[in-house]
């Protein structure tokens, strides 16, 4: 359904707005990606890219745990463990391609792991592996909305 960007939603099946990011879904667990679920597509919309990004990591500008983009307008979904199979990924805090769970330090605290879905007005057929400071700065005259689903993990 295309709609206004003001109208743009994300979710999960596997975890609600803050909620708990199950251990299916970590690095110490299964460190599958977790499915997504988006609706309400700009009607400009040509293109996605996916950041999952921990602010709260104590290293300098946090930690990237999924770089994912060349998404097109025509998908909804991503399922649980999906995206490098039809999609192009970006490298990680891990120095990896593809979905890196989470996996704050012991006794750290809770960690806020957002999910940025971007819509994109054009397709800008990447190369394979960019960061995600080199996604943002490749589809920052692009974007035309984005919204955010944010899941909590405490180890």
């Amino acid at each position: 359904m295309k709609s206004n960007a003001e109208d743009f939603r994300l979710s999960s099946p596997a975890f609600g707005p803050l909620g708990h990011i199950p251990k299916r879904y970590v690095h110490d667990g299964d460190n599958l990606s977790p499915p997504l679920e988006w609706s309400n597509v700009p009607a400009d919309t040509k293109e996605f890219a996916l950041i999952c990004f921990d602010p709260d990591a104590p290293v300098p500008n946090g930690f990237t745990h999924w770089v994912m983009y060349g998404i097109p307008a025509d998908v909804t979904s991503i399922g649980e463990g999906e995206g490098k199979q039809a999609f192009t990924e970006g490298t990680t805090g891990y120095g990896e391609q593809g979905y890196g769970g989470p996996a704050p330090p012991p006794g750290h605290g809770p960690h806020h792991y957002y999910f940025w879905l971007y819509a994109l007005d054009t397709a800008l057929n990447l190369k394979l592996g960019l960061t995600r400071e080199q996604l943002l700065d490749a589809i920052a005259d692009h974007i035309t909305a984005q919204v955010r689903l944010v899941g909590i993990y405490e180890s």
